[in-house]
């Protein structure tokens, strides 16, 4: 189990919030909101009404005891200064929410480890699975890498990973086969057999990955 302080409660930080915290993580969730702290109290560890700008607020918490801090305030300035005092604190890791480029230029520059840019990624993840007939979803995690989940082509059904040649035809890694909603074979060998309707998890650039996209 994991501890983590999400500042910032709207309708990001709570999803963030309630979902570590069902995932069996320590949850300290901090809001200047009353209602917005009231909403999470019984999904979360715990809940602090506060302002977070205050930095007596976060000395007296004990930001660094904790292994990750996620700042989702909406205001750019308010993110930039609580990012700045977690960072001063001796916070472990702190992931904060961008609004723009140059927010996350400055985020990076006051001390955020990660910044994350949830309209945008989810922008690209959308525009992605639009745009091709058999991706299922997309996770940029570079530039020109991501995961992808895509539907089995065709010609691979009856066929084993190695007999396909995967990384050699396409160059991308076959993470994970989805045989349903409950089974997943993870790593799968290179003697593992395809079958109908199966999930391909793949990860590798994004060019090679729309080759094997256009794969039937």
């Amino acid at each position: 189990m994991k501890s983590f302080i999400v500042i910032g409660l709207g309708r990001f930080g709570t999803a963030v919030a309630e979902e570590l915290y069902s995932l069996g993580h320590e949850v300290l969730a901090i809001d200047s909101s009353e209602s917005a702290a009231q909403a999470v109290a019984e999904t979360v560890t715990h809940t602090i009404i506060a302002d977070a700008k205050d930095e007596a607020v976060l000395e007296s918490i004990g930001v660094r005891n904790f292994d990750s801090i996620i700042v989702c305030m909406t205001n750019i300035e308010d993110s930039m200064m609580i990012t700045l005092m977690l960072k001063e604190l001796g916070a472990k890791y702190i992931i904060a929410k961008a609004r723009s480029s140059q927010h996350s230029k400055m985020l990076k520059l006051i001390g955020a480890d990660r910044i994350i840019f949830p309209e945008h990624d989810m922008g690209c993840r959308l525009a992605h699975t639009l745009s091709s007939r058999r991706a299922l979803d997309f996770i940029e995690l570079a530039p020109d890498f991501a995961i992808v989940e895509l539907t089995l082509p065709q010609s691979w059904v009856g066929k084993t990973l190695a007999g396909v040649g995967v990384r050699q035809q396409f160059g991308v890694n076959v993470l994970a086969v989805r045989r349903s909603s409950t089974e997943v074979v993870v790593s799968p060998q290179a003697d593992y057999v395809f079958r109908q309707n199966e999930i391909l998890i793949v990860a590798g650039e994004n060019k090679k990955i729309q080759k094997l996209e256009r794969q039937s």
